[in-house]
């Protein structure tokens, strides 16, 4: 892509074309960053700080967006594009892992939760944060290599890195899914969280947290399904419900009361905290 002659527009040649529809998402963003923002610190809790820097870099990466397909000296700004390749592929990181915290963190209300092999693995949150930081870095890179790639050799690895971070996203995101029914079985068999807590979020969050962790296994599922198809998968009618509403609907879930626990509520005891 680096060959690419004077006056190529990265952003049309990536599906990026929609003006309003990138200021929509933007100004949502900013709404929600505001939100999450203030409950950081009415309700202290490292899942709203999280989600915050997510909104934040969502916001930023669809102002970028809009840019990129309203102005065509922008748009035909690689590095601008790059800038935005990048803010992109990080912000996944911070929806998915709020998701895998807050279903850690509702867990470890249970009195006895649930023990083995396969829990031991789940619940380590260190490796759960390494297959993303692997992920990003690896999505980053293979981005870069492929549109400054001048050899066939790099552009190729590019598009493989590019493919393999893809594929451990929607492993995370399957994990994640798979964990909100671990906590639906300790909150349904205990009450846990669940029963200390009158909010809607309280009571309802199995059946939201299950939603949230659908969307992200969506999303994920759309670029796994076009990863050799890059025409389809940056066509925006496309890749706005399949990948930035699916998105914003999850980040949407955790506004509800009371669905994410403050972290002084949180029994620290537990193996799952």
């Amino acid at each position: 892509m680096a060959s690419a002659p004077a006056g190529y527009n990265y952003a049309k040649g990536s599906g990026i074309e929609s003006f309003p529809a990138a200021v929509v998402f933007a100004v949502l963003y900013a709404f929600l960053l505001v939100f999450f923002l203030f409950r950081s610190f009415t309700r202290p809790t490292f899942v709203f700080f999280v989600v915050a820097f997510f909104c934040l870099l969502r916001f930023t990466g669809f102002i970028i967006r809009a840019l990129l397909a309203q102005v065509p000296a922008d748009g035909e700004n690689i590095n601008l594009f790059i800038a935005y390749e990048v803010i992109y592929n990080t912000g996944f990181f911070g929806i998915i892992y709020s998701t895998y915290t807050l279903i850690l963190d509702r867990v470890a209300f249970a009195k006895n939760p649930p023990r083995g092999p396969i829990y031991f693995i789940l619940k380590r949150r260190f490796l759960f944060r390494l297959a993303l930081t692997a992920a990003v870095s690896t999505g980053i890179t293979g981005s870069v290599q492929t549109l400054l790639g001048t050899q066939q050799s790099t552009i190729s690895t590019g598009e493989t890195l590019r493919k393999v971070a893809i594929y451990i996203f929607l492993v995370c995101a399957i994990l994640v899914f798979l964990q909100a029914f671990i906590l639906a079985r300790v909150e349904f068999s205990e009450g846990g969280y669940r029963s200390a807590t009158h909010s809607p979020g309280g009571k309802y969050g199995i059946y939201l947290l299950i939603a949230v962790s659908l969307l992200l296994v969506a999303r994920e599922a759309f670029f796994a399904a076009t990863i050799s198809n890059l025409t389809a998968q940056g066509n925006e009618h496309l890749w706005y419900p399949l990948a930035a509403l699916t998105e914003l609907l999850a980040v949407g879930i955790f506004t509800v009361p009371g669905l994410v626990p403050a972290r002084s509520e949180i029994p620290q005891e537990s193996e799952w905290a």
